[in-house]
């Protein structure tokens, strides 16, 4: 198993971690929750990145990688959805666009198609990280709902935007 592989095998390990943090009640939990889930994101930069630079790109990096990524985001919406922090159809709406996307990808790839992650979907990428990173600290309930917000939106533009541009996908399947 190469590093790529292992840093991605840790970022899943890293989720139960992180959701135990976020779940205990205790002075400065949330704080070392988003220190875990920084250094969960992280793994995920270099994961990739070392995959890229030295041609170590496997079946199960493909694999695993976005399906890790999938795994800590969602855990820590989820987290927040319990708090109180963000609302539960926010949560539906990335699961859904995720759902979607991921299907839309699986009809591609058995027409011998591949669809690599589009530059909207990057910017959701990085938005959601940076705004679920920022709603573990203690800030005033808009900025709360601006993180929200922000990630609500670019879910949503990057999801219309990956079947608006691939949507010949379905044709003949239909």
């Amino acid at each position: 198993m190469n590093l790529p592989n292992k840093l991605t095998l840790l970022r899943m390990a890293m989720v139960p971690v992180y959701v135990a943090l976020m779940l205990l009640d205790f002075p400065g939990h949330a704080l070392i929750a988003l220190a875990v889930f920084i250094l969960a994101s992280l793994t995920d930069l270099l994961d990739g990145h070392i995959a890229r630079s030295r041609n170590l790109i496997t079946n199960f990096g493909k694999f695993m990688d976005p399906l890790a990524d999938k795994v800590l985001v969602t855990a820590s919406m989820v987290c927040f959805c319990a708090a109180g922090a963000m609302p539960a159809w926010a949560v539906i709406v990335v699961l859904f666009r995720e759902f979607a996307v991921s299907g839309m990808r699986l009809v591609a790839v058995e027409g011998g198609r591949v669809i690599a992650a589009g530059w909207s979907g990057k910017v959701k990428t990085a938005a959601t990280m940076v705004c679920l990173c920022v709603m573990h600290l203690p800030i005033p309930t808009p900025v709360n709902w601006l993180c929200v917000g922000i990630i609500v939106v670019t879910t949503l533009y990057s999801g219309v935007e990956y079947f608006v541009k691939n949507r010949d996908v379905f044709r003949g399947s239909m």
